[in-house]
């Protein structure tokens, strides 16, 4: 019908029929964005320099304060021989150190890469293959990890960071974070970084500032290499530039036309090595001047302290997050009413969450869509009355979609015919890096790219996420090769095959669910499977569920047919 390099015109979807549920205030378009995330924090600092930036268990930093921290951040990775393109790794959890060192990279033309720290070594080693950091910036717990790689992928230097060097002095007591799994011994917690060889980021930070000519980045510049599984389920780098970044941010700002600059209380309780974290909490908020509170894990309870002194007004998280806080203000007489904006993303938002948290709280939730390769966020419901609970919302301003034949993208479907949903608009990324053939298989012509989302999208223009080419797994709003993990269950003595799937569960997202075929002659052990796992996976990857089957359905040529597994287990 269409060819995937012709112009938008052509598509029934051309005339953008989404563009009327837009809340009042909301530009169709944004303007092309002219300044770098560094610049962008400049101007938050020239306009809001006395204003909070972060906030971490009461300890608070202005907006002065974390450039003048930057500054001496940026200078200490040049003394480190950090130059511009130069990857530089951050292994950290939310804290001020996390903001502070993702600001100096990008300020010195460095590429920030961000990594769970609670990865395994296995995990860990497997990334910094693909991108070949110089430095790398870690959560103490972890950096032994780091220092264990083998010589021709570890980094030059390792910079390792306590987070209670960023709490008060009254405050500086255990923060009770899980523990990664290969740190999981009594000794490896009690060794000291410092005896290895690694520097610590608090006599390491003292260093004079970076001169303020020091040659910045430009708008297509590389920012960020953003790990994922992509559409293939193989892990890999996004490549995404400070255009890109700082595009998603403006598109954000105007999505959000209530919002007050200087004057928003943003709750960081999502990870910011993850894209969306990364971009509402990282970018996003900074852009508006807003006073970020820092949480290095969720929990009710640290929220439910916080909002007592900080009342929150921008809550960004997953449902889980709103589920557990809506059920906190009835049981422990919390007051989050102050919360005016909160927005869902990384995973399906049920119907039910939204009316359990607007009763409790009188503020809106509405649902987004995104993924690492937007930067992430693509589409959301509309701030207002024109919202539509179960549907993803609509396009950004600035954004385009298509929705086309999986088998053939030149191939347009019809307005409410499910199809594969294509985007384009400034937050689409460059691609996969030093990955060509996996990146031309996703950038079609003309800058559209493949989601591998069937969706289908109403005469008004809201989408409706129905299935996924692809067959990873979401869950906790994080990615989940099943092959990764199939290819450790198939280690383990016991198993002589396995088939991983995600199972819906009620409150939205998936569990991970292992069907195995045990081998000749050994006994079905479903703890001691996730034993196994547990010690080669990070948590949200091992299998909530191992389940025994005789045998795995297979196509002709011999590939283990995963929908028919799940289709198998879900009627079972």
């Amino acid at each position: 019908m269409t060819n995937s390099d012709a112009p938008a015109s052509e598509s029934p979807l051309s005339d953008r029929p989404w563009l009327s549920a837009y809340a009042e205030d909301v530009p169709h378009e944004i303007e092309p964005v002219r300044d770098t995330l560094v610049e962008m924090l400049e101007g938050a600092v020239a306009r809001f320099g006395d204003h909070v930036a972060l906030e971490f268990f009461g300890a608070e930093t202005t907006y002065a304060e974390l450039e003048d921290e930057v500054l001496r951040a940026a200078m200490a990775l040049r003394k480190l021989g950090v130059k511009a393109g130069d990857r530089v790794a951050l292994i950290l959890p939310n804290c001020p150190q996390h903001v502070v060192a993702f600001y100096a990279a990008l300020r010195i033309g460095a590429i920030v890469v961000e990594h769970n720290p609670l990865y395994t070594a296995r995990e860990l080693r497997h990334q910094f293959e693909v991108h070949e950091a110089v430095v790398a910036i870690v959560w103490d717990k972890v950096a032994d990890i780091v220092a264990d790689f083998p010589s021709d992928i570890a980094p030059r230097a390792i910079v390792a960071v306590r987070l209670p060097d960023a709490l008060p002095l009254l405050k500086r007591v255990a923060l009770r974070l899980p523990v990664p799994a290969a740190r999981a011994s009594r000794e490896a917690m009690t060794a000291k970084p410092s005896a290895r060889g690694i520097r610590s980021w608090k006599t390491w930070v003292k260093e004079r500032r970076l001169p303020k000519k020091w040659p910045a980045p430009g708008l297509d510049d590389t920012a960020l290499l953003q790990l994922t599984s992509g559409t293939t389920g193989t892990p890999k780098a996004a490549i995404l530039s400070h255009r890109n970044l700082r595009s998603n941010a403006a598109q954000g700002r105007a999505w959000v036309p209530g919002l007050k600059e200087g004057e928003e209380t943003f709750y960081a309780v999502l990870p910011m090595f993850h894209a969306y974290g990364l971009t509402l909490c990282l970018t996003f908020a900074i852009s508006i001047g807003a006073r970020v509170v820092l949480f290095p894990k969720f929990d009710v309870d640290m929220v439910v302290a916080a909002a007592k002194s900080s009342p929150p007004t921008f809550l960004p998280g997953v449902p889980p997050i709103y589920d557990a806080l809506a059920r906190a203000t009835s049981r422990k007489g919390v007051d989050l009413s102050t919360i005016r904006f909160a927005i869902s993303g990384a995973m399906s938002l049920p119907v039910a969450t939204v009316a359990r948290w607007e009763e409790a709280t009188g503020g809106l939730l509405v649902e987004g869509y995104g993924m690492t390769e937007t930067s992430p966020v693509a589409l959301g419901n509309p701030i207002g009355h024109t919202r539509r609970p179960g549907t993803v919302g609509v396009p950004f301003p600035s954004t385009e979609i298509r929705v086309v034949d999986p088998e053939d993208p030149a191939s347009d479907r019809a307005i409410g015919e499910a199809g594969e949903l294509l985007i384009r608009g400034p937050q689409v990324f460059g691609g996969y890096w030093r990955r060509p053939d996996e990146t031309a298989a996703v950038m079609l012509e003309g800058g559209w790219l493949r989601t591998g989302d069937i969706v289908t999208v109403s005469e008004d223009g809201f989408v409706t996420v129905i299935d996924r080419v692809k067959e990873l797994i979401i869950t906790g709003g994080f990615n989940v090769s099943p092959s990764e993990v199939e290819q450790v269950l198939i280690q383990h003595p016991d198993v002589a095959d396995a088939a991983v799937v995600g199972l819906p569960r009620p409150s939205g997202g998936e569990d991970v669910v292992a069907a195995v075929v045990v081998a000749a002659g050994a006994a079905f052990d479903a703890n001691a499977l996730r034993d196994f796992c547990r010690s080669h996976l990070t948590a949200y990857k091992v299998p909530r569920r191992v389940v025994q089957v005789d045998d795995l359905p297979r196509s002709q040529i011999g590939k283990v047919l995963r929908r028919r597994v799940r289709e198998e287990l879900l009627a079972d």
